[in-house]
């Protein structure tokens, strides 16, 4: 699944790509998605400029003028890739945006498990959308402290790894970030939540934030098949993971084997010696 890495870096490149260009068409050759694509939606922004592109946690937002904010989730497959207007669809290609600036974003999503939203600058502050009003603070942001963390895993009997993972805490810590945080943080992903201290929660945010800026100054990681807004593929950040798939492989830091289990139908790699379950701090 695209995590926060890919999609920021999406957004850049969609940024750097489309930024003040007016939308000439929006084709759309395959509206199912995790819900169909409004078929009013490319007579909503047409002949409008894209005014901004911002993250929320995995989702993308594409401002245009003053008609409203397209939402965009990569859901488990999807890709944004900069291509020539005429050039042939590929299985899997949903729609695109054609801009005056000769640039073409086509969306691309073989699971379908994505989304293209559309909210109309009528419906208010688009963070207000419900797929966005309940996420947790940024990772990357000032918001994101040791005392934030602290106060949200409060009497959870959760384990650490579903907690991160369910983005109401803090938001777009996805399941290869989580594994490798938390073993940079030499937490045991099973630990309870509530359970988690002050000595524990104190490497775990910078745990987290250096994972994460790691892996965008990688180009992302996640998908064998990730391609960036221009193409091109990412520099797969999990090929330098310290755990994650490398189940049954010698840890880098402390020579024992990497172990492999599953929470939450979700696959979490740690180190049994690194990441105890009852550490001494």
């Amino acid at each position: 699944m695209p995590e926060l890495p890919e999609v920021e870096t999406t957004r850049r490149g969609i940024e750097q790509t489309a930024l003040g260009a007016r939308l000439l068409d929006m084709p759309v050759r395959e509206r199912r998605l995790r819900w169909p694509i409004d078929t009013a939606l490319p007579n909503c922004i047409l002949n409008c400029t894209l005014s901004a592109c911002q993250r929320r946690g995995k989702y993308l937002l594409m401002e245009f003028d003053n008609a409203g904010t397209a939402i965009v989730h990569l859901g488990m497959s999807g890709s944004i890739r900069n291509c020539a207007p005429n050039s042939l669809w590929q299985t899997h290609d949903h729609l695109q945006w054609e801009f005056d600036n000769g640039s073409c974003l086509r969306y691309h999503d073989p699971r379908r498990f994505g989304s293209v939203l559309w909210h109309p600058k009528s419906a208010g502050p688009v963070l207000e959308h419900p797929r966005l009003v309940t996420l947790g603070v940024e990772p990357l942001s000032e918001q994101f402290t040791v005392e934030h963390l602290l106060a949200g895993v409060q009497g959870k009997s959760q384990s650490i790894k579903q907690t991160l993972l369910a983005g109401r805490i803090v938001v777009g810590v996805g399941n290869i970030y989580a594994s490798e945080s938390l073993f940079r943080a030499k937490i045991h992903p099973e630990l309870p939540a509530g359970r988690l201290t002050r000595q524990q929660a104190s490497r775990l945010v910078p745990a987290i934030v250096q994972t994460l800026n790691d892996a965008l100054n990688s180009g992302g990681s996640t998908l064998r098949d990730y391609v960036n807004a221009s193409g091109e593929a990412g520099a797969y950040f999990t090929l330098h993971a310290s755990v994650y798939e490398r189940d049954g492989q010698t840890c880098r830091v402390c020579g024992s084997k990497i172990k492999r289990i599953v929470q939450g139908q979700r696959a979490t790699y740690f180190c049994p010696r690194c990441q105890r379950r009852s550490p001494r701090s």
